[in-house]
């Protein structure tokens, strides 16, 4: 039986996400978390090496969605520079917005593939709608108090992943 909370792949980064990696194990489609998954929560844009490494994933035939359980106005600020699908306010880990990406991208979910950097809201969410979920490292990790003990009740599902992979 799988467990919900446990990643499929762990990187330290979304530049360990390579459209090669991607094509060799059948993805088509992306959906991606934003907030330190992409940028930290502190930077509103994509900056230049991002934007390249995700033309580059798009450039060849996958296609990318966003999802991320920020605002309007944030998700919208993010993405006016590439005009993908993008679902704010996403009530992750609810898997209704990695549905709906799937449905968007007219995609199997077996072609799908959900990057983020929490267990507890996007790989439970990705699991949830039955597609495969890559674990990034947070890229600026949160200093408050409800951060870090979410961080600390995810080390045993890491722990996991990393024994499985030996």
């Amino acid at each position: 039986m799988k467990n919900n909370l446990v990643p499929d792949i762990m990187f330290d980064n979304i530049y360990d996400v390579t459209p090669e990696l991607l094509k060799d194990i059948g993805i088509r489609g992306l959906v991606l978390d934003i907030d330190n998954t992409l940028v930290p929560y502190s930077e509103p844009i994509a900056n230049r090496k991002l934007t390249e490494h995700l033309r580059k994933i798009e450039s060849s035939g996958i296609q990318i969605t966003l999802v991320s359980n920020n605002n309007l106005e944030r998700v919208k600020k993010f993405n006016d520079c590439f005009g993908y699908y993008a679902q704010h306010n996403a009530g992750k880990p609810s898997s209704r917005c990695v549905r709906g990406c799937i449905t968007h991208m007219k995609l199997n979910r077996e072609e799908v593939l959900f990057v983020g950097d929490q267990i507890f809201t996007d790989c439970l969410s990705a699991h949830r709608a039955g597609v495969r979920c890559i674990i990034v490292k947070p890229i600026q990790p949160k200093e408050n108090l409800f951060f870090n003990f979410k961080r600390t009740l995810e080390k045993p599902f890491i722990t996991i992943y990393k024994n499985k992979r030996r």
